[in-house]
Order: C-alpha cells, then sequence, then structure tokens
C-alpha cells in the first residue's frame, strides 16, 4: 500500500512510541488521526508539528476502556477524513505488579487496554477498510507474550492474546485487510527502571543495544508500505531477547 493520500489512525500517539510511529507516517504523506487519552498537550503538539510541514492531522480524545468512545473517536476520523486506511494500535498499560498483589482491577484494565481495545478498533476502522477494498492493521505486541516473564502477569497474558488476536483477525478480514503483530523488545523502557535494570535489558539482548521508537516506526512502515504479502504474522523487534 502506498501511504500517501492515505489515512492512519494510531491509538497513544501523542508520545514515545505512539508519537514516533505517527510522525514516520505522516513523513510518507498520510493523514493522521492523532489518539490520546490524557496527553492532549503532546498530541496536539504532534498535529501542529505536521500540519507545519505541509501534512494533514487531526487529534481525537478516547478512553480505551471504553468501546463506545473507541467507534466515536473512529467515526470521528471518518467523518473528518472521509476514509481510514491504518490502524496501528500502539497504546498500552504496563507496569509492575507482583503475583500476589494482582486484583481485579489490574486484569480489567490490562485485558481491556492491551487486547480489548484492539479488537473493537480494528473492527470499526476494518468496515471502512473493507468497504474502500483495501487496508492495514498493525497490533504492538511483547516478546513477553511468547516467552513470559515476572511480575506482569496480566500484561503478558493481554500481550499473547494479541498475538493469537492478530492471526484470528488476519483469518477474518482476509483479503481486503492485512492484519499483522510487532513482538517488542526493550524498547524505551519505562520511565521508573533504573540504569542497573536497564542495563540488565541491554546485556539480554543478542546485540547488545536498546531498541528506539525510530526503530518500531520502521517496521510499522514496512507492514505498511514495504510489503501487501505478510498477513497474521508476528515481527520480533527485540534485539534477540527472545533468543537471550
Amino acid at each position: 500500500m502506498e501511504l500517501a493520500g492515505k489515512v492512519a489512525f494510531v491509538t497513544g500517539a501523542g508520545r514515545r512510541i505512539g508519537r514516533a510511529i505517527a510522525a514516520a507516517l505522516a513523513g510518507r504523506g498520510a493523514k493522521i488521526a492523532v489518539h490520546y487519552l490524557s496527553s492532549r498537550d503532546e498530541a496536539e503538539n504532534l498535529v501542529q508539528e505536521i500540519r507545519r510541514t505541509g501534512g494533514g492531522a487531526q487529534s481525537f480524545r478516547a478512553n480505551l476502556e471504553d468501546v463506545n468512545e473507541i467507534e466515536a473517536a473512529i467515526n470521528a476520523t471518518l467523518a473528518h477524513f472521509g476514509r481510514l486506511d491504518v490502524l496501528v494500535n500502539s497504546a498500552s498499560v504496563f507496569y509492575r505488579m507482583p503475583y500476589d498483589d494482582i486484583t481485579e482491577r489490574d486484569w480489567d484494565l490490562n485485558l481491556a487496554v492491551n487486547l480489548k481495545a484492539p479488537f473493537f478498533a480494528a473492527r470499526f476502522a476494518a468496515a471502512a477498510m473493507r468497504r474502500q477494498g483495501a487496508g492495514k492493521i498493525v497490533n504492538l505486541g511483547d516478546w513477553a507474550g511468547i516467552r513470559p516473564y515476572k511480575s506482569y502477569l496480566p500484561y503478558v497474558v493481554a500481550k499473547s492474546g494479541l498475538i493469537g488476536l492478530t492471526r484470528a483477525l488476519a483469518r477474518e478480514l482476509a483479503p481486503e485487510v492485512q492484519v499483522n503483530c510487532i513482538a517488542l523488545g526493550p524498547v524505551m523502557p519505562p520511565d521508573d527502571y533504573s540504569a542497573e535494570e536497564i542495563d540488565r535489558l541491554r546485556q539480554g539482548t543478542l546485540t547488545k543495544t536498546i531498541g528506539s521508537p525510530d526503530d518500531v516506526a520502521k517496521a510499522v512502515l514496512f507492514l505498511c508500505e514495504g510489503t501487501d504479502f505478510a498477513t497474521g504474522s508476528t515481527l520480533l523487534l527485540d534485539g534477540g531477547r527472545l533468543l537471550g
């Protein structure tokens, strides 16, 4: 799919990895629906940045725990831009939670944002894509969805489900829409990680490096524009962490 003139909806696009993905898609000529929940200022700054370079962008707020708000944001995108060609499910919740401290709220939040929201966003977006005859959906997963690590159990289960969801959606939405997943390794560690923890992440990879948001954005571009043949796949972008 050539991205110039297309419309992409990126969840969590106001900051961190989502912002890099949105900026990269805009750099290829796509118009961007910048989703946010609480990062309104960052989202608006990105919109203005894209517009200053001649691109098209608009921000849309939605609580991803609420299916009605997800549908409203997708509908608002269609009303504003007239079409929708790419969905990137980038937003997620990620926090440490020891096994003995896990609550029902932890389960509900992780499954709602990290698994349920990508499904419903895909469902609403894909309806428009299929009417147009083509579309791309990219889910941001985690290598821990393949090999779990400790103290993040609800997150790990949700990301494992996201890999399964990617495969199931690929079958449901074929042939018009291609659905793929990127399983991230250590990319942009959380702000509360210590220098020692970050170094341990780095040493756990085969490349002995920490990935960057730009690395993720390039992978998204490949799955959206570089090929129309991949669907139902999970691309490991982890510096070899799964093998380490």
